[in-house]
């Protein structure tokens, strides 16, 4: 089962904050190089965009540790 409080699942907007980026910077990569992010680490639910830390860290090569 997936766990939506899982602070590895974030907001595209979160995410890219975290990692020191533009506010659009995941919807930025993911509608330029969508075959960048990992299978399963990205997905879109209507408008939102929700990323895991997988992905980012794949897309960005930083690794991020809270």
């Amino acid at each position: 089962m997936i766990n939506l409080d899982d602070e590895d699942i974030m907001s595209a907007k979160d995410a890219s904050q975290k990692w020191g980026k533009s506010e659009d910077y995941v919807r930025q990569m993911y509608r330029k190089y969508p075959d960048k992010f990992p299978p399963g680490s990205i997905r879109k639910f209507g408008k939102q965009l929700v990323v895991t830390r997988q992905g980012m860290e794949t897309v960005t090569g930083v690794k991020k540790i809270d």
